[in-house]
C-alpha cells in the first residue's frame, strides 16, 4: 500500500490582513484605554493600565482551512495539487487566486 499524506491549505486573497501590534502600543492608544476601562472598570476613577511583560497581538484575516489527501510520491507537487483542489471545489474566486500550505501530516 502506498503512503498517504493529509495536506491542509488556505486560500489567499488580495484583501487579507496580517499585522502585529505590540501590547505597549495598544495600551498607549487612548481609544483602547477608554474601551478597556468602560468594559472592565465602569464607574471607577484614577486607573492606569499596564502589563507585566511585552507581548504581541496578531491581527489576521480568519481563514478557513481545507484538506485533501495525496500520495507521498506527490510531495514535490503539493502546492500545485492544493491549487487544483481549490479550483475543483471553486474556492478560488475574484481577488482570491492563490493557496498557502498550512500543514502536512503523514497518515500511515
Amino acid at each position: 500500500m502506498e503512503g498517504l499524506i493529509k495536506v491542509s491549505y488556505t486560500v489567499m486573497c488580495k484583501n487579507d490582513v496580517s499585522k502585529e501590534v505590540s501590547l505597549s502600543a495598544l495600551l498607549a492608544n487612548e481609544k483602547v484605554i477608554k474601551a478597556i476601562k468602560s468594559e472592565f472598570a465602569t464607574g471607577l476613577r484614577n486607573l492606569a493600565l499596564s502589563s507585566k511583560e511585552e507581548s504581541t497581538v496578531f491581527i489576521k484575516t480568519q481563514k478557513e482551512v481545507f484538506e485533501f489527501t495525496a500520495s507521498k510520491n506527490d510531495f514535490a507537487d503539493l502546492l500545485e495539487l492544493a491549487e487544483e483542489d481549490a479550483r475543483k471545489h471553486k474556492r478560488l474566486k475574484k481577488e482570491c487566486d492563490g493557496v498557502e500550505l498550512v500543514d502536512i501530516v503523514t497518515l500511515d
